[in-house]
């Protein structure tokens, strides 16, 4: 089981195809304590949360930020994830503590925690008005929804596949991903072996837990189109909330509103939605706020 989580970047077929692959069990671990999640909460923000962080190193600004929410009707109320790029990922879940029954084959249920809806994908790329791209569900289980949402909103053929293993007590034996994208023009015997390859591909968990690396996992992808491995990124959940920030927060709001907030003590609590950190102000803290509000 690998300690370190990260992300390998490849080219193969002289360049006609792109790839990426993930292990990310300490993301989705990190994710499953914040939040307190239910197994099937965690094989749901876990998946979310390792395809963004492929995605988020797709990105050339170095202060670009893409966001991935899934507004469905689901018992999980939705997921979203944000992720920069340089491997940084932070997400969430509507309802951590949502249940859905297991699917006829044993795993779990996550299209059924999912539910039906609509995936949107937003990249804030430093213009005016970020690029927004949005696509019905599919199958609630993310990977091939993302498969539908790269065809159809960013016309690149793409196979995503993602996977989360969790243990009895809970926790996360494995997690991970790859996604594979073909460029403009790639020949047809370069599709035909990437379906053949694809078609009898084991699980990205059953891969993972056979101890397979991020690079063994695309060299099987790509196997026959002369993989070139062009890099890895280190990944990690990571959340840039702080005191100050949620002070500053709560001083845009105004002084009126600002005063309508304290509890009995005289206090306010906030908590971060991404990492479930909370935030204290005392009464001292909350008069020199409300001081500086207008």
């Amino acid at each position: 089981m690998s300690e370190r989580d990260y992300i390998v970047r490849a080219t193969a077929a002289d360049e006609f195809i792109r790839a990426f692959a993930i292990t990310s069990r300490g993301i989705a671990e990190t994710a499953r304590k914040a939040h307190d999640l239910t197994p099937v909460a965690t094989a749901a923000l876990g998946r979310l949360l390792s395809a963004s962080a492929m995605m988020g190193i797709m990105m050339k600004g170095d202060r670009d930020i893409l966001t991935v929410r899934i507004d469905a009707s689901g018992p999980l109320q939705g997921l979203l994830a944000t992720a920069d790029a340089h491997g940084h990922v932070k997400g969430y879940v509507g309802n951590p503590q949502a249940e859905a029954p297991d699917r006829p084959d044993g795993h779990l249920g996550v299209g059924a925690a999912v539910g039906i809806g609509v995936l949107s994908v937003i990249k804030d790329l430093g213009l005016k008005d970020p690029y927004v791209g949005d696509i019905e569900l599919q199958t609630g289980e993310i990977a091939e929804d993302l498969t539908y949402y790269f065809a159809a909103s960013e016309q690149t053929p793409s196979s995503v596949g993602l996977g989360v293993l969790v243990d009895r007590d809970g926790s996360v034996l494995q997690a991970g991903g790859f996604i594979v994208q073909l460029m403009p023009d790639v020949p047809d015997e370069v599709i035909t072996t990437l379906e053949e390859n694809l078609r009898g591909l084991p699980s990205v968990t059953e891969m993972l837990s056979a101890g397979k690396t991020p690079e063994d996992i695309l060299s099987t992808v790509l196997a026959g189109l002369s993989p070139e491995f062009t890099g890895t990124t280190d990944a990690a959940f990571a959340c840039n909330c702080s005191k100050d920030r949620y002070a500053q927060g709560l001083i845009s709001l105004g002084r009126e509103e600002l005063s309508k907030l304290p509890d009995e003590a005289g206090e306010i609590e906030v908590r971060c939605r991404f990492c479930n950190h909370a935030y204290r102000f005392g009464a001292e803290e909350l008069a020199e706020m409300i001081s500086c509000a207008k």
